[in-house]
């Protein structure tokens, strides 16, 4: 049965740059300090102050336009965008209109409905990533007693990179899946921070639906674009109710997409609904045009060069060399290191190259070391479990058969105290029984003393093997090699059999 509509959505994002000053001044771009103290004549529109390009901001730019595939202009100019904000106090915003810097690119994300168990590539295309200062702040009293409303213009003139897609996302697990890359791109390349609670990554979305008539053709909703949203939840919450509310909208009114029937909305995440604010203004309404204080920047290639050798390995590229020989890891593993970063991506190379296997390396971190830095509020290159110790552990647990629960025991004595996994074990009398000839007796006692089980077992109960299996660990105090017990317990039992 088809589905009665189809979800569209389109994403704009704006980037924060790492940048120690804004983008035409010099004043800082420090989060949390006291409102109103980093400003100047130029991010104050003040007559007769001049801007100037900061440089760093511009190359910054190249390099994440670079990454999101975009074809990058050799020339480009800067335009102001016209109008009223009381945190905007030239009354213009400094963007680019016609000329961007860059565009027509495109990012690929996860569209599998269920990523831990597949990766659907899926590219998104980007219409434009182009460079733009941001406004200030207002603070308003929302406890309903008609308090005051306050303007920190700190944050005007930050550098900030726009990027704008194409309406290709169909769900809202696509636009979180778009987001999550963008922020972990943009964060390894080294152009944003990316932290959504300080306003360094913000994003607005694009939402209509299409919706299937009786003739089998599609009516497309109005456009609603949902504005400042501050977390990727909000992001995800928002576009999932916003879609559901048009499409009971529409049932009541038929009301189809036409030039002119934008709106805005805000989003309530406490009560989680949309409320539309305003009709939404065409270009033409903020009447753009070149600013006449700034020249045209030309890009040449060797600067394009110089920004693409500055990127280093995407996570994109990062995944799927993970997923090749020598590691072969699964997607999803490959997708679960690489969202981690850098460095902790280098962290497991070495962890897999010393003890030979990428697959257990890769489940000791995704399972053990990463809890571990989290709950020790720690980043990767200041962990006191080296990648060579940890790989040692890996390469003493392969050989001795040492049982997992053991093994974590080891990991957390090395964990507090440092150590090599050899001599930690010795410390903690985790001596590993796999002599064949002694399990073997003990699995025979183990069958003599469990009757019941191995009737079931002969009976066709496969799982009553566990039971003697579990008296044969008791009575080795948890310390026998777990495959060489399957494998004689097997033996013992066909012949009693």
């Amino acid at each position: 049965m088809a589905a009665a509509y189809k979800t569209i959505i389109g994403l704009e994002v704006h980037v924060q740059l790492l940048t120690r000053t804004k983008l035409f001044c010099g004043c800082a771009t420090r989060f949390g300090a006291s409102p109103n103290s980093q400003v100047c004549q130029v991010c104050l529109g003040l007559p007769g102050a001049l801007p100037v390009m900061n440089r760093t901001a511009f190359e910054l730019s190249l390099r994440a336009a670079l990454a999101l595939n975009c074809e990058i202009a050799a020339f480009t100019k800067w335009d102001r965008k016209n109008y009223y904000y009381p945190d905007l106090p030239k009354n213009f915003q400094i963007s680019q209109y016609d000329l961007p810097f860059s565009s027509e690119g495109w990012l690929e994300i996860n569209a599998a409905a269920d990523p831990k168990k597949e990766f659907l590539p899926k590219r998104i295309g980007i219409i434009r990533a182009h460079l733009e200062e941001d406004a200030g702040k207002s603070i308003h009293d929302e406890s309903g007693r008609g308090g005051d409303s306050k303007v920190d213009l700190n944050r005007t003139g930050t550098p900030l990179l726009e990027i704008v897609s194409k309406p290709e996302m169909e769900s809202a697990e696509e636009a979180k899946a778009f987001l999550e890359e963008i922020r972990l791109m943009l964060r390894e390349i080294g152009v944003s921070d990316c932290e959504m609670q300080e306003g360094s990554l913000r994003c607005d979305a694009n939402v209509n639906v299409k919706v299937t008539q009786p003739d089998g053709s599609w009516a497309a909703t109005p456009i609603v674009e949902i504005k400042n949203l501050n977390s990727i939840g909000s992001v995800e919450r928002s576009i999932r109710y916003e879609a559901q509310r048009q499409y009971e909208q529409f049932l009541k009114d038929k009301i189809t997409l036409s030039p002119g029937n934008k709106t805005t909305a805000g989003w309530n995440d406490d009560r989680g609904i949309t409320k539309v604010q305003r009709t939404k203004e065409e270009s033409a309404d903020y009447r753009y045009f070149p600013d006449p204080d700034l020249v045209p920047v030309l890009v040449s290639p060797a600067e394009i060069d110089h920004a693409r050798a500055a990127m280093g390995e995407l996570p994109a590229q990062q995944r799927k060399r993970l997923q090749d020989s020598p590691f072969t890891l699964s997607a999803y593993d490959a997708g679960v290191l690489t969202a981690q970063g850098r460095h902790v991506v280098a962290y497991f190379e070495a962890v897999a190259s010393k003890a030979g296997d990428a697959k257990a390396a890769c489940n000791w971190i995704a399972n053990d070391v990463l809890a571990s830095l989290r709950d020790r509020d720690e980043e990767i290159d200041r962990f006191p479990v080296s990648a060579e110790r940890l790989g040692n552990l890996v390469l003493e647990v392969k050989k001795t058969g040492l049982p997992m629960n053991k093994a974590r025991e080891v990991y957390a004595d090395m964990l507090a105290n440092g150590g090599e996994a050899g001599e930690v074990m010795k410390k903690l009398g985790f001596q590993v029984v796999s002599d064949e000839g002694q399990l073997r007796e003990i699995i025979r006692k183990a069958i003599g003393a469990n009757a019941q089980a191995v009737a079931d077992f002969k009976a066709g109960k496969v799982k009553a093997a566990d039971r003697i299996k579990g008296a044969v660990m008791k009575e080795t105090k948890g310390m026998a090699n777990a495959e060489t017990v399957n494998r004689l317990l097997v033996e013992e039992l066909s012949k009693s059999a």
